[in-house]
């Protein structure tokens, strides 16, 4: 499972950048190596950093290209990869800090050494879980092949994407609120600012356009730049986005408090059938049998449908009982106060139920938010959370920490107004970060502009039937969505649809056209049910 939300989610230097012309520390083969040329130096003191930030040091590396073999590097990178065509790059590494915060950020920055490879593009990289940003050479190699200026931050907080214990409490045991505010927000515009000047000054010349692209908290960190400093990018890629942090980090620990609630139990299995379940009722409500629920939020299937029903698990068979299918309703409905008020958004039916809805096991993020920084007590077991209790921890996350890292002010003007464009998708079998929070978000940013259409002009959200949190599942998964997002920038072509495309269980490509939200794609009732040519965008 760890791998699964990971695919979600410094010794004093020189002032004067190091020069090291050496080979690249992944393995040239096939081609031969490219020669590296010598990286430019740059004074620490030379790169404008944004008020409040000291820029501590500046490292340049200069790296070969040619057909390069990147080794594992778990738990990110957890099988070899290979890149062919890949410039000879230089690597600068931005050491910064901020007065009073008692931290050390990491900033790289990669570009092509070949100014003709450089199109003129700045991409930042952004993380998964409690990681920044992926700093490893693959990402950011694989950016530079395709001509960008890459940079990617730790914001101080190291490289353990599931493991916070070593940075978010002080030695007093208070939350160590300079660098989860690094972590939340301001170590992306630290990257944007000196990322993009470090480019400049390389090649003599300014970014002509600036990408954001991240997944998972990669996708709120896209929001939170769109929010708080959107003049840093022209072009937001935001995928399956982590915002609400606040009550999100919360409410995915509720089906911890439902099994206690409820005294029950279910295995794997047991919740691997209400999901068989659901999809086999509501798969053909879009008029196409595929094994994908379209639209979660017309899929009304109730879970105590399932009740008495035998099911063979590995252990013989079990019959589903009654408490067992309403904690699965409940789970799927969402946490409540114990008054009944909706609180947050239950994961879609149709989305595994393993990460979040595993008996004894706490989703891990959730699990270290509730931890360290709002009980402060790494002994805190979630396993024993109640509905009293579970509404308290809410309550106190969203008051404590949604300025911080709620991600969710739905007032873009200022974004709107730069020019700026934000590409949004989010998978609608999300086993991780609910779709509904995404959708809820997009409502009120129409509430505020006036619908739809003026919301479209700058921000644009694509749900995508049956893939999973960031990638994977049954579902067509998007061949572009960057590419997508550069011609709407660049030249105007705001997308209606992203094209996307899965394997069928018959053996053939299965191709869709994915609509803009609020619209779904709906089979045309001739030809092909594999090709997206024979559907049509309606409104839901």
């Amino acid at each position: 499972m760890k791998r699964r939300l990971i695919a979600l989610m410094a010794a004093a230097v020189p002032a004067l950048a190091v020069l090291v012309p050496t080979a690249a520390d992944a393995v040239s083969r096939d081609s031969g190596p490219v020669a590296a040329t010598t990286c430019a130096a740059v004074p620490a003191s030379a790169v404008s950093a944004p008020s409040g930030t000291k820029v501590e040091s500046v490292k340049a590396v200069a790296h070969a290209g040619g057909t390069l073999t990147f080794p594992a590097a778990p738990p990110l990178h957890p099988q070899e990869e290979t890149l062919t065509d890949v410039p000879a790059r230089c690597d600068f590494t931005v050491t910064v800090s901020h007065p009073g915060a008692n931290d050390h950020v990491t900033i790289r920055v990669s570009m092509p050494q070949d100014e003709k490879r450089w199109t003129g593009r700045f991409q930042a990289l952004g993380g998964s879980a409690y990681l920044a940003g992926d700093l490893g050479d693959a990402p950011l190699a694989g950016a530079v092949k395709a001509g960008y200026v890459a940079s990617a931050t730790d914001a101080g907080v190291g490289a353990n994407p599931l493991d916070v214990s070593g940075w978010a409490l002080t030695p007093a045991g208070k939350v160590d609120t300079p660098l989860l505010k690094n972590f939340a927000s301001r170590s992306l515009h630290d990257m944007a600012v000196i990322g993009k000047d470090v480019a400049k000054r390389f090649y003599g010349r300014s970014v002509r356009y600036a990408y954001w692209n991240g997944c998972s908290t990669g996708g709120r960190q896209g929001y939170a730049e769109a929010q708080d400093h959107p003049a840093d990018f022209d072009g937001i890629l935001a995928k399956a986005p982590a915002i609400s942090w606040d009550r999100f980090a919360v409410a995915t620990l509720w089906s911890q408090a439902v099994f206690n609630e409820e005294k029950v139990a279910p295995t794997p299995c047991e919740l691997a059938a209400f999901n068989t379940a659901a999809v086999k009722a509501c798969d053909s409500l879009d008029g196409v049998g595929d094994g994908v629920v379209d639209n979660p939020r017309k899929c009304h299937w109730d879970a105590r449908r399932l009740v008495g029903t035998k099911i063979v698990c590995k252990d013989g068979e079990v019959t589903i009982s009654r408490a067992t299918a309403d904690a699965v309703r409940r789970i799927w409905e969402g946490p409540v106060s114990p008054s009944g008020r909706r609180l947050w958004y239950g994961p879609n039916k149709g989305a595994s139920l393993d990460a979040l809805a595993t008996p004894g096991t706490p989703f891990p993020v959730a699990d270290n938010w509730v931890k360290y920084f709002v009980k402060r007590d790494p002994s805190f077991d979630a396993t024993k959370l109640t509905y009293a209790s579970f509404a308290q921890i809410f309550r106190a996350s969203q008051l404590r920490f949604n300025d911080v890292i709620g991600t969710d002010d739905p007032d873009l003007s200022a974004f709107a107004k730069a020019g700026g464009k934000l590409l949004s998708w989010h998978g609608q079998s999300d086993e991780l970060v609910p779709t509904q929070g995404t959708i809820a978000y997009r409502e009120r940013v129409n509430r505020v502009f006036g619908g739809d259409k003026r919301v479209d002009d700058f921000y644009r959200l694509f749900l995508l039937p049956g893939v999973n949190h960031c990638a994977g599942g049954p579902g067509p998964y998007p061949a572009d969505d960057l590419g997508a997002l550069v011609d709407w920038v660049e030249k105007g072509r705001a997308p209606a649809t992203l094209a996307a495309s899965a394997p069928g269980a018959d053996g053939k490509t299965v191709t869709r056209d994915v609509c803009r939200y609020p619209m779904v794609a709906r089979y045309t009732g001739h030809g092909d049910t594999n090709s997206a040519a024979n559907y049509r965008c309606v409104t839901a």
